[in-house]
């Protein structure tokens, strides 16, 4: 009787066991928070799922805000990065502030060593992507890029059945994503501010939602950049969008295939699809957890398994105490440095009406 009593404790005891391995033992600190990914972080802070050192912002309105909805102690906020790091040894260094400003960020960090992961894209221009790829060489240290799409399931086993050649050669790829607008959608005025700043978001829906077509794209074709880019954009909504387009449409080619991003502040609800045509058939990643498959003229589902890495901590985790190598995944750096070329050639080829070269 004993025994069995002792069995559902057991139980218990290996459930919180699995429970707690899950959540991840990094140490990290934020720069900037007027980025509205930043309250993924928040939330996960306030789970006891990562341990936050230190905050850099500004922004005293801003802090007040989110110390009281998060619970936030006083003694980790600083004034700026460097002033922080001064004070605080992370692990790495979270960057949820304006996408120009990631540059700063690591400049700041690489000469000490601290490894960075900045919220997509990386830049709003190759000559700032360049600069900090030659920060990271120069002091050996990890740059990510973090994109929602990447720890959806349905894109990592896209990514898989390709490779497996399910449906051969790819000979074109689409993706859809945007939602209503940022403003129709309620972001934040802090984060409005910038995002809709043709300097410190580099574009408007372009730059925002077009960063995940080009990555998704560069991915799926194994860190090859288009021999060649073409865009048009839209401002559907200047009485709302004064500064920056709204709608994008970018064109890549491939000697082989044809990539379509279709980015927006204009669609009627929030989409972040993908579509491959190979050879023989058809993929179809509809959202996180749903996949469909077509060959010739039969349609089927495809049972979704979870990928090696759910979210962006438990990635980086892995490349900083695993021994995880990025390679040319979603979040490296070189996949990256890619999507800033493809952004930057979209904006000029958008503004000139000509297909630009890579």
């Amino acid at each position: 009787m004993k025994r069995h009593r002792l069995l559902p404790l057991l139980l218990i005891l290996l459930f919180h066991f699995a429970a707690s391995a899950q959540q991840t033992t990094l140490q990290v600190a934020l720069a900037g928070m007027n980025h509205d990914h930043v309250h993924t972080i928040l939330s996960r802070w306030k789970k006891g799922d990562v341990k936050i050192l230190g905050i850099a912002e500004p922004d005293q309105q801003l802090i007040q805000r989110l110390q009281k909805r998060y619970q936030l102690p006083d003694n980790i906020f600083y004034k700026d990065v460097p002033t922080m790091l001064s004070h605080v040894k992370p692990d790495a260094v979270l960057a949820f502030n304006a996408i120009s400003d990631h540059l700063a960020v690591v400049e700041a960090c690489a000469p000490k060593g601290i490894p960075v992961m900045v919220e997509k894209p990386l830049a709003t221009t190759v000559k700032d992507a360049n600069r900090i790829a030659a920060l990271a060489a120069q002091y050996h240290i990890p740059v990510l890029t973090n994109y929602e799409t990447t720890w959806y399931n349905s894109n990592q086993q896209v990514f898989e059945l390709v490779g497996q050649q399910e449906i051969g050669p790819i000979r074109k790829m689409i993706v859809h994503d945007g939602h209503e607008g940022p403003k129709e959608i309620g972001c934040s005025a802090d984060f409005l501010k910038w995002l809709t700043d043709p300097v410190k978001n580099g574009a408007g829906a372009l730059m925002d939602f077009g960063c995940y077509g080009a990555n998704l794209m560069t991915w799926l074709m194994n860190g090859k950049a288009p021999r060649a880019v073409m865009a048009v954009t839209h401002q559907i909504k200047p009485d709302v969008y004064p500064k920056v387009d709204d709608d994008a449409t970018i064109l890549l080619e491939y000697p082989d295939a044809t990539g379509i991003i279709e980015a927006s502040w204009n669609w009627p609800y929030s989409i972040k699809d993908l579509e491959v045509f190979g050879k023989t058939g058809y993929l179809h990643a509809l959202n996180p957890d749903h996949l469909q498959g077509r060959k010739k003229d039969s349609s089927y589902p495809i049972t979704i398994k979870p990928a090696q890495y759910r979210d962006n901590l438990t990635y980086l985790e892995a490349v900083l105490k695993g021994g995880f190598k990025p390679g040319n995944d979603l979040s490296s750096l070189e996949n990256n440095l890619i999507v800033v070329r493809i952004l930057e050639a979209a904006r000029k080829s958008a503004k000139e009406g000509k297909r630009i070269f890579l």
